[in-house]
């Protein structure tokens, strides 16, 4: 990747920044199949020209950053679809690829996030929601380790551990990225205060706020209402912009955007349940630094 970008945590200094939303629900709007338990990366390996169409559904509609379709690619979960590791390997850097592709095709400037899902992602079971899957951070830094090598060689502009349920795989991703120089942001999946894995969220987000690769923390893939709580908990215990994005199951711009704001959120966007309408409202109201229509 060759485009000229400001650096996202500089971005992040000065104003809020834009994320896209569910790239599964665009590609479900789109007509893709997403049965099976690939979920959206059957759509990366089987039609990637919809992958790309996706994110450029989202660029269009005003996101700066878009989070690639590696969330659910592992090797372990590939290989049990019939996938050997090139194949794999290629399938991760392409997810950069398209992003990338999307994000020439608008005038604005438009960061890449290549999505690392949690372990249980891969397993298609919904234990992501739920953490503590039996394994030890090393065994869980093993499974990370290749393809986070990969994303990061594919030249995304930051990583995002995202989806994360409790921190002994926070721990595990933070150690990977210890010394590398890269930059990544940290984000948790909650339920009220505290992680999918009952842990409270002060000591959750403690552990990234000494490490100097995560320009970021904060939620995603929870219910809007749990998003202020936390943001406040990670102000408690770390300087590091914040970040939200939330679920939207009544597909209904209802967020308040504003006390988020002022709670230390600069990346905000949307999770499942939201598409490119919620995404252009969310950059409207970036841009004049108010709710979004129809908020309280």
């Amino acid at each position: 990747m060759t485009r000229a970008r400001t650096p996202l945590a500089e971005a992040l200094r000065h104003r809020t920044v834009v994320l896209d939303g569910g790239l599964g629900d665009q590609l479900a709007a789109q007509g893709c199949d997403l049965s099976g338990g690939l979920w959206s990366a059957r759509v990366l390996a089987e039609d990637p020209a919809q992958v790309q169409a996706a994110h450029t559904a989202y660029a269009r509609a005003g996101a700066e950053v878009l989070i690639t379709a590696s969330y659910q690619v592992g090797y372990e979960a590939f290989a049990r679809h019939g996938y050997d590791r090139a194949r794999t390997t290629a399938l991760l850097r392409d997810s950069v690829t398209l992003a990338d592709r999307a994000a020439r095709a608008v005038a604005h400037e438009v960061w890449v996030a290549a999505s690392v899902g949690p372990y249980g992602a891969t397993l298609a079971d919904r234990s992501e929601y739920r953490g503590r899957y039996g394994l030890s951070v090393r065994e869980l830094a093993a499974f990370h380790r290749p393809r986070i090598e990969t994303l990061l060689e594919a030249g995304a502009d930051v990583l995002a551990l995202e989806t994360v349920p409790d921190t002994d795989e926070a721990e595990a991703l933070l150690s990977l990225l210890a010394g590398t120089g890269a930059r990544a942001w940290l984000s948790y999946t909650v339920a009220g205060d505290r992680t999918r894995a009952g842990q409270p969220l002060a000591e959750a987000f403690a552990a990234a706020a000494a490490a100097p690769e995560v320009i970021a923390v904060g939620v995603n893939c929870c219910a809007a209402a749990d998003v202020l709580p936390a943001l406040e908990a990670a102000a408690a215990v770390t300087a590091k912009p914040l970040l939200a994005y939330p679920n939207d199951s009544s597909g209904t711009a209802d967020w308040p955007l504003a006390a988020w704001r002022r709670a230390g959120a600069r990346l905000i966007g949307g999770c499942c349940g939201t598409g490119p309408p919620q995404t252009a409202a969310l950059a409207a109201a970036a841009s004049r630094g108010a709710r979004p229509p129809g908020t309280p």
